[in-house]
């Protein structure tokens, strides 16, 4: 996986989830918590999460073939909406069904040391996960805000591991809380409302990363920075009079497909357009690396032509 794709904080998420998990299975085994299942649900899928984003990135590095001429660079796109999907499915609608059946019949919890002991260990386990994932998306994120950067990221899998240890870390408060307002005043049926609570707020996260990872498929063009740099390097190359359109889509999140329709000055011989397309493609590659493929198609500027 390409160093932009969060290797590092893949892996420090996919073993805190797996600690998490198991560490959770043996407190809901002696509190009966319905949170606690919740909660350990969750760490599983999460788990499963961080292997599919790992699969994803194996998947991505493949060569192009006849088939795939373009490359398999949005395998970490589709990988990363599965999660999306695996998040909604076995996370959030496992702990609305649990919660709900909690409320309607709620029963006292058992041992809730164990529950304690293992939500605190899991705080912690979360919290380192989701300082690494932090520390690997600032250099990305730059100027932008976090949400800003969810949203707009070209690249899957620093969003999706940042959004769920977020939504683990929020999980677990509501867990400690619930457990410990069932404990302290008696109340079993806010172990239920802890885990729908914990349901609800998983439909969110997923919702929210299945609607960005759509638009990733979809095919998203370069980011306005990108743009911008992208524009001046073809106006500033000898030759170029203007350009009459540009278009560019990524064809996974360090590949980008550029295309440009650009007025050469016409004066030039086919020659001479042949070697001013190619200091055009070198200025932008220089500029942004990830621009291939690129195709520079010669044309006349002209108010009254279709420009599309």
């Amino acid at each position: 996986m390409a160093a932009g794709g969060g290797t590092k904080a893949i892996i420090a998420a996919f073993f805190a989830n797996l600690g998490i998990a198991i560490a959770k299975f043996i407190a809901f085994g002696f509190t009966r918590s319905s949170s606690m299942l919740a909660e350990a649900i969750h760490s599983v899928a999460d788990t499963g999460n961080q292997g599919l984003l790992m699969l994803g990135g194996r998947l991505a590095r493949r060569e192009a073939d006849d088939r795939f001429q373009f490359g398999f660079g949005r395998e970490r796109y589709f990988w990363s909406f599965i999660v999306a999907l695996v998040l909604f499915s076995i996370g959030s609608l496992f702990a609305i069904y649990e919660g709900i059946e909690k409320i309607r019949h709620p029963h006292e919890i058992e041992s809730p040391i164990w529950a304690f002991l293992v939500l605190g260990i899991a705080i912690v386990l979360e919290a380192f996960s989701f300082r690494v994932a932090v520390r690997e998306s600032r250099p990305l994120k730059g100027q932008a805000t976090w949400w800003n950067f969810v949203r707009h990221a070209r690249i899957p899998e620093l969003p999706v591991v940042l959004l769920e240890d977020l939504g683990a870390m929020i999980g677990l408060i509501f867990a400690f809380a619930s457990v410990t307002i069932a404990v302290v005043f008696d109340a079993p049926v806010w172990d239920g409302i802890g885990t729908l609570a914990i349901g609800l707020l998983l439909g969110v996260i997923a919702v929210v990363l299945a609607i960005e990872m759509r638009s990733l498929l979809l095919g998203e063009s370069a980011t306005p920075a990108n743009l911008e740099k992208i524009r001046a390097a073809i106006v500033s190359s000898p030759g170029v009079v203007n350009i009459i359109h540009l278009r560019t889509q990524h064809l996974g999140p360090e590949e980008l497909l550029v295309g440009a329709k650009v007025a050469f000055d016409p004066d030039l011989d086919v020659k001479g357009i042949a070697a001013a397309i190619n200091e055009v493609e070198r200025r932008v590659r220089e500029q942004v690396p990830m621009a291939r493929p690129m195709y520079v198609e010669p044309d006349v500027f002209a108010e009254s032509v279709d420009q599309v």
